[in-house]
C-alpha cells in the first residue's frame, strides 16, 4: 500500500542504476511506514519534460503515498532520506526537488481485489 513515485527530467538513467534505487526507496519508505516492504511499490518515469525555478535543468518530483496518517516527523525524516537518495543516484540537487505525502484512506486504496478499508 505504500507508493514511492518518482518522476524526473533526466534523460535514459542507467538501468541497474535505476533497479538499484528503486529497492533502495522501497526499503526505506518500508522502514519510514512500519509497513513489510511485500506491499510496496516503487515507480521511476525518467525524460519527463520539466522546470523548476525556470529552468530545465535536471529536476525530480516525488509522489509518496501510504493508507494511514505520516507524522510531521515521518516526512520530515523521509524528506532527508529520500531526497539524499536521488542525489546519490541520480546526481539531481536536493534543491531541485519536491516531495508530495499524501495519506490514503483505506476504502480509496484497491488492492488483490478488495479494498483496505
Amino acid at each position: 500500500m505504500p507508493l514511492i513515485k518518482v518522476q524526473t527530467s533526466i534523460e535514459n538513467p542507467d538501468s541497474t542504476q535505476v533497479n538499484n534505487l528503486l529497492q533502495q526507496l522501497s526499503a526505506t519508505l518500508a522502514k519510514h511506514t512500519s509497513k513489510p516492504e511485500s506491499y510496496v511499490m516503487t515507480a521511476l518515469e525518467s525524460g519527463v519534460p520539466m522546470t523548476f525555478g525556470g529552468t530545465t535543468d535536471p529536476t525530480c518530483y516525488i509522489e509518496v503515498k501510504s493508507v494511514g496518517s505520516m507524522t510531521p516527523d515521518q516526512t520530515k525524516s523521509m524528506s532527508q532520506d529520500f531526497c539524499q537518495q536521488i542525489e546519490q543516484s541520480l546526481k539531481i540537487p536536493v534543491d531541485r526537488i519536491y516531495i508530495e505525502f499524501t495519506d490514503a484512506k483505506g476504502y480509496l486504496w484497491g488492492w488483490n481485489g478488495t479494498t483496505f478499508g
